[in-house]
């Protein structure tokens, strides 16, 4: 117990120069809250057994969560992952165009939902879809907050109470044990499945479709794949036979793409324009993959497909907001220049990239750690394959270079424990006991950032390599 007397008390703590010099930066509220979390940490520490300290230590540690406490919990990283479109870390960056869009729509009121020619109220979706009908050849277009909310809204609208035939080779799941078949269940569809795993045929759907049916929904398993003993009906015969039935077809393309990616090597991904060009009545895709814009879903088709769903009540809970909105139009604009758009959107630049300018980019980064650093980091630029990623090409693998460390004392995952957590994160991946930073998706904008990062790591850590 007298241990437990001698901690001091919240005032006196406060006082200590390292936390009172800390005034001008935070709150009195965050610094108190601080000193109280610290010693109620010490004061159980203490019931335990364990020493007591210092008010030096005391104040070090209270002032180290008080200044936790101010840092934003979504931070910039620094992403040398090599997949460029990295669901965890927020998928595509976006262009500057739409960064800069983005900036004026947060700063000051706007016309959102108001008729400048009239003065009368308007609608937000008139912002996008004149772009989305000029880019993808569709009558109507909208756009809501993901994908998975434009295939809920889609369904809803067109299947609720009735059925919704689907291969099961496409029931798959999108991500976060969001599936196919629990999407249909919240539409208020009934899932009825058709042909198997590897091989779904014309008359699988030719017999499935009835009375009952509501809508025929076609998916491209864009995160995976299914080789060897493998059949898939095409979509134009999928078309056909829609029409001939009389019911809706709805693909879900995927990610999103709106340019042919096969000039940079890639496999062929479905275009968004395609399927509606070869007759897919109603369309959706991810505005946040190959778009290369922000988190979005956009749905197009036939004028009275889309106007149900827009006059559907779900659309107003799935709408976008005025952010995501001044994003995704600054995207789309840049889709009218098929010369600049290569460069202009980040995630299309860093797939058609050179892998020699990455190779000259990762060699800039060991040259600006200096010899001694490097020499003890054993860094060294190693060929590596990127991805895509964002559940975009599952086979796709794009020539890449990394620069590899080693670790000399600790371990390789302390190292990369320690950059992940330094004051500018940055994630890698280790393979073969190395830590590798893939430069494809280290933009050369953030290479000061990545070596002061490692300054840090590899000198605060002297028993890692």
């Amino acid at each position: 117990m007298s241990r437990l007397r001698s901690i001091p008390s919240v005032e006196s703590l406060l006082q200590h120069p390292d936390l009172a010099g800390l005034a001008e930066r935070a709150p009195r509220p965050v610094i108190v809250q601080a000193v109280r979390d610290t010693l109620a940490r010490l004061r159980e520490s203490l019931r335990g057994g364990a020493a007591s300290m210092s008010p030096d230590e005391l104040a070090s540690r209270a002032r180290a969560l008080a200044e936790a406490s101010l840092r934003p919990n979504l931070r910039p990283v620094i992403n040398a992952t090599g997949i460029i479109l990295h669901t965890n870390l927020g998928r595509a960056p976006l262009p500057e165009a739409a960064v800069e869009a983005v900036q004026m729509a947060a700063r000051g009121y706007s016309n959102l939902e108001l008729d400048l020619a009239t003065g009368s109220r308007g609608s937000r979706g008139a912002h996008l879809e004149p772009l989305l009908r000029e880019l993808l050849g569709a009558p109507a277009a909208i756009a809501v907050n993901n994908n998975a909310a434009a295939m809920l809204l889609a369904l809803n609208t067109l299947a609720a109470g009735r059925e919704a035939v689907v291969s099961r080779g496409e029931l798959v799941e999108i991500g976060g044990s969001f599936r196919i078949p629990e999407i249909l269940e919240r539409a208020g569809a009934t899932l009825r499945e058709v042909g198997t795993t590897n091989k779904t045929r014309l008359k699988d759907y030719e017999r499935a479709i009835g009375p009952d049916t509501g809508v025929v929904l076609r998916v491209h398993p864009s995160n995976f794949a299914v080789v060897g003993f493998a059949e898939r009906v095409e979509r134009e015969d999928l078309v056909e036979l829609a029409r001939k039935k009389k019911v809706p077809l709805l693909e879900d393309v995927g990610s999103g793409a709106m340019i042919d990616l096969r000039p940079f090597g890639l496999p062929e991904e479905p275009l968004l324009k395609e399927s509606l060009r070869d007759g897919v009545p109603l369309a959706c895709a991810s505005g946040d993959k190959l778009l290369g814009g922000p988190q979005a879903g956009i749905l197009a088709g036939t004028k009275k497909l889309v106007d149900a769903c827009r006059s559907n009540p779900m659309a107003r809970a799935l709408r976008l907001d005025k952010l995501s909105i001044a994003a995704l139009e600054a995207t789309l604009r840049l889709y009218r220049d098929p010369e600049t758009i290569g460069s202009a959107v980040p995630a299309l630049r860093m797939i058609a990239e050179p892998a020699s300018a990455v190779r000259a980019r990762a060699r800039r980064l060991i040259a600006s750690l200096g010899a001694e650093r490097a020499s003890r980091a054993r860094a060294e630029v190693v060929p590596c394959t990127a991805e895509v990623g964002g559940g975009s090409m599952p086979l796709a693998r794009i020539p890449s270079f990394a620069v590899a460390l080693s670790a000399s004392g600790g371990t390789i995952a302390d190292l990369a424990r320690t950059l992940r957590l330094g004051a500018e994160p940055v994630l890698g991946r280790i393979e073969s006991g190395r830590l590798l930073l893939d430069l494809r998706t280290v933009d050369r904008r953030e290479l000061p950032r990545l070596v002061a990062a490692l300054h840090t790591a590899l000198d605060g850590k002297r028993g890692i390599g």
